[in-house]
């Protein structure tokens, strides 16, 4: 098994955090591991993106043109990215800023309304950990256990208090990916 990530979005929105907790994840799992991130100078409010590579075999390079899944959190990103989703791959984005959907059929789309669901929850820190939720939940690459003991090497100890949050934000977005239908464009004569 061999599983490419695009995770895309603002800074500032725990893109790469993100990133940095699935590929412990894959590390707990005894699996290989590439993460590489990508970001502007302005960091917060600007573009940033990681790829994450997690295999059962070598990693020959972490550098892809292509990736089994986009995770979109920005419609910069979606304009960027969407393309670059292997035919049969997953996108999986929140619709919160997104003024121009998806349009391809030949790939599976998921919405998750990390935005709202943070702020009905009251922090909208946990935005990432619900959208990871979500994709994890469509692909269960990695174990939960293995997550939350990603979290753990991830977050400052400081903030480990801030775990069962972080877990009940990931179980918030397991239970809320929605399936995206592109609509048919109909032409008439």
């Amino acid at each position: 098994m061999t599983e490419e990530i695009i995770i895309a979005g603002f800074g500032g929105q725990g893109v790469l955090s993100m990133g940095k907790i699935l590929a412990y994840s894959g590390i707990m799992q005894n699996q290989e591991v590439s993460w590489m991130p990508s970001y502007g100078p302005e960091m917060r409010g600007g573009t940033a993106n990681v790829t994450v590579i997690l295999s059962d075999d070598r990693i020959s390079s972490p550098y892809l043109k292509v990736y089994d899944t986009a995770i979109i959190l920005n419609q910069q990103s979606m304009d960027k990215f969407e393309a670059s989703v292997k035919p049969g791959g997953l996108l999986i984005y929140d619709p919160n800023g997104i003024s121009s959907h998806p349009k391809r059929t030949d790939i599976n789309i998921y919405q998750i309304e990390g935005n709202r669901l943070a702020a009905e929850m009251g922090n909208k820190k946990i935005f990432n950990m619900i959208v990871l939720g979500a994709f994890l939940k469509i692909k269960p690459i990695v174990k939960l256990e293995n997550v939350i003991e990603g979290l753990k090497k991830s977050l400052p100890e400081r903030y480990h208090h801030l775990i069962p949050l972080n877990k009940e934000a990931i179980t918030k977005g397991m239970n809320n990916p929605i399936p995206f239908e592109v609509e048919k464009e109909i032409f008439h004569n």
